[in-house]
């Protein structure tokens, strides 16, 4: 896990479209990266979409989003298309993303513990650092927050 101030690290991804997205290559804009458990569930889909109704908003100041879950390609395809989402959704099936960043912790759901990701946003920096990072995340007026943190240009 980077920290704050720190060089991120140089990961790559398949996204919903099937193409490949490197972090590396978004050097010299602002990067949210966010990670969420599930595509298609409630919280997942709020978070989603408060990300996509500011898109317009962290466009202007040079900041590109992207979502990061476990689920497959396909599942971001599907889940983008129907949230009409403008960014990308990488696909961490073997958790590499997940672990670079400490986002993989045991949860309780229903009484049964397993390894899930803990809902979580990262803010890098135009020279690849990481400038801010939000843990546990509530939903609500969180993308807001993100975007707040980010300099106007």
């Amino acid at each position: 896990m980077p920290d704050i101030g720190k060089k991120t690290p140089a990961l790559s991804g398949t996204t919903g479209d099937g193409s490949t997205l490197k972090l590396a290559d978004l050097k010299g804009q602002w990067v949210v990266l966010y990670f969420y458990p599930k595509d298609s569930t409630p919280g997942c889909t709020s978070e989603a979409k408060d990300f996509r109704d500011l898109h317009p908003k962290f466009k202007k100041r040079h900041a590109q989003i992207i979502g990061v879950s476990r689920d497959s390609p396909k599942s971001h395809a599907n889940f983008a298309a129907k949230q009409e989402l403008p960014f990308p959704l990488v696909s961490d099936a073997d958790e590499s993303w997940c672990r670079a960043f400490d986002v993989i912790h045991e949860k309780v759901l229903y009484g049964r513990r397993h390894l899930g990701i803990v809902r979580s946003t990262f803010l890098i920096d135009p020279d690849g650092k990481l400038a801010r990072e939000w843990r546990g995340v509530k939903v609500p007026g969180h993308a807001q927050a993100v975007l707040d943190a980010i300099p106007a240009q």
